[in-house]
């Protein structure tokens, strides 16, 4: 089993990612401990959200105060409901938050379930509790836990491949071909694209772009891919390289039979209603881009904008760090198209978008209206008060490591490589 610590200062993002999964029916809150409960046993975000206020009024000072960790078990393992309760349960006694508020989610939108927690670590007295050797801890309670519950043990060797595997190119760094060659010749087996568009603006999180090249070998029109390293502005840095360096797999034919694959994965895949609700809300509680994009990349959400030289926008990209797939707005949903985000940030038209999918109760009793229902981001304005990088994701902790020089050992066991190849001495 992995697990992943992630920290953030956005406890409604990490909240409302997970209940947007049982909104749409791909997750179930498994167990609250100290949680505010309603009779219904429904909640909203705002309602979740109740049961931390008091410890993060007690200390305002923890920049990221909110804790997002998942427990990945081996896909090949059964663990019912029961079992995942007690796993949670021991997971966050042995890290030090057995004493805390904290929900466990279970998500099934993927080929194997695991279990979300989500947690402060600041105690009812307003202290930091301790993260010392955190990530050390933490695989230690994982092997203790694999073997009291029978798991299949992550070996040390998985852990680090899970770790280290993608990192944004560092033109200045040198070895620049070795540094593309290790995102490229792997992100078929993790993310789900459906263009090179796409594909294109996957690749732009790690300064890398694509360009299609056409010629003519022995009288035949032949096409092929040329990758090219950025620097941080998104401008070139180096000269191109050809896709066959980099193996078959990057080159063009190989992924047009991906893009091909992941349009028939991803027709009615439940992540497409997730990210829509997900984007919508930050669109309709948002009123510009740097809000907007902050908003979602603290759901493990990234947006990439395309502009022309007159700066109107041409293209929008959402790429969900989730459930590895990436979306056009426009293929997202109609009224999440470019164009929208043009009038609306360009233009201060506002957009006319149909409501998102409600994070509110589906059952309600007047028994509970103690508790508010509101939209959450109106309750607790000091939760959205900290500063944020406008970068990868810090709520889900890791979805991309080594990424902003952020540092995570562990990665998500769906991201497992289906493949493993040896790397060739004549290729570096």
């Amino acid at each position: 089993m992995i697990a992943k610590i992630g920290r953030s200062g956005n406890l409604y993002g990490a909240l409302a990612y997970n209940q947007l999964k049982v909104e749409n029916e791909n997750g179930q809150i498994l167990f609250g401990n100290k949680m505010i409960e309603t009779t219904s046993g429904h909640y909203s975000v705002a309602q979740l959200a109740q049961s931390f206020a008091p410890y993060l009024i007690a200390n305002r000072n923890t920049e990221k105060h909110t804790l997002h960790i998942s427990l990945n078990p081996d896909p090949k393992d059964k663990v019912s409901d029961d079992r995942y309760r007690e796993m949670a349960e021991e997971y966050m006694r042995e890290m030090g938050y057995g004493e805390q508020p904290f929900v466990v989610f279970k998500h099934t939108d993927i080929d194997r379930s695991h279990i979300h927690i989500v947690s402060v670590c600041v105690d009812e007295e307003g202290k930091k509790i301790s993260d010392k050797f955190e990530k050390m801890r933490s695989m230690n309670v994982c092997r203790e836990l694999e073997r009291k519950h029978g798991l299949i043990p992550a070996t040390d060797k998985e852990h680090k491949q899970n770790g280290k595997i993608f990192r944004p190119v560092n033109y200045k760094a040198g070895d620049v071909k070795s540094q593309i060659a290790s995102v490229v010749r792997h992100f078929p087996n993790y993310y789900k694209f459906q263009t090179l568009g796409e594909y294109n603006a996957l690749l732009s999180l790690f300064n890398i772009t694509t360009e299609k090249v056409e010629g003519e070998l022995q009288g035949q029109l032949r096409q092929g891919l040329l990758y090219i390293p950025l620097n941080e502005k998104g401008e070139r840095a180096g000269h191109p390289f050809k896709a066959s360096l980099f193996g078959k797999d990057a080159g063009l034919p190989a992924l047009e039979l991906h893009f091909a694959k992941c349009k028939t994965d991803l027709k009615e895949h439940p992540a497409q209603k997730t990210l829509q609700s997900a984007v919508t809300i930050a669109l309709k509680s948002t009123t510009d881009e740097l809000a907007f994009k902050k908003q979602l990349v603290e759901q493990g959400i990234n947006v990439v904008v395309r502009r022309n030289d007159a700066g109107r926008i041409y293209g929008m990209t959402f790429i969900d760090h989730n459930s590895k797939s990436v979306w056009n707005g426009s293929r997202l949903a109609k009224e999440l198209s470019a164009n929208t985000f043009n009038d609306y940030w360009n233009n201060n038209i506002k957009p006319e978008i149909k409501e998102p999918v409600e994070l509110q109760p589906k059952v309600s009793t007047s028994n509970d209206a103690d508790l508010p229902a509101e939209e959450p981001h109106h309750l607790f304005d000091f939760l959205n008060t900290e500063k944020h990088e406008d970068g990868l994701i810090e709520a889900l902790g890791g979805l991309l490591p080594e990424a902003q020089g952020e540092d995570y050992e562990e990665q998500d066991f769906a991201n497992k490589m289906k493949k493993k190849r040896k790397r060739q001495r004549g290729q570096r």
